[in-house]
């Protein structure tokens, strides 16, 4: 009989030892990808969220609205948003035909 191969250490035999650098080859991958990502959006993400900031100082100020009561506002705004109601659409956004597209998409993707 052969001998096993394998790390005695870790008490992992070939195949669970590969399987376990690969494994932390791929976090280490992930990790390094967003750190890089996360470098590189982060800056914009700021400068975003400063211009908004001064966006909404300035309409609360020239219209004479509590910052609170005009954030409350912009949640109920984004609720809105998120549940499909938008200000300006004539139709609702699951009328019949709509309905109809969303289903045969459905079941036209789902298979073997």
């Amino acid at each position: 009989m052969g001998s096993a191969r394998g790390c005695a250490l870790l008490h992992l035999n070939e195949d669970n030892g590969r399987f376990a650098l690969l494994a932390a080859l791929i976090v280490a991958y992930l990790v390094c990808g967003a750190a890089v990502f996360s470098a590189i959006e982060r800056p914009t993400e700021l400068q975003a969220r400063a211009k908004w900031n001064r966006t909404l100082r300035h309409f609360a100020d020239k219209f004479d609205i509590a910052a609170g009561e005009l954030s409350a506002f912009l949640r109920e705004y984004e609720a809105a948003i998120a549940a499909g109601i938008h200000a300006d659409t004539l139709r609702p956004r699951w009328d019949f035909t709509g309905a109809f597209y969303f289903v045969g998409t459905v079941v036209s993707t789902i298979g073997k």
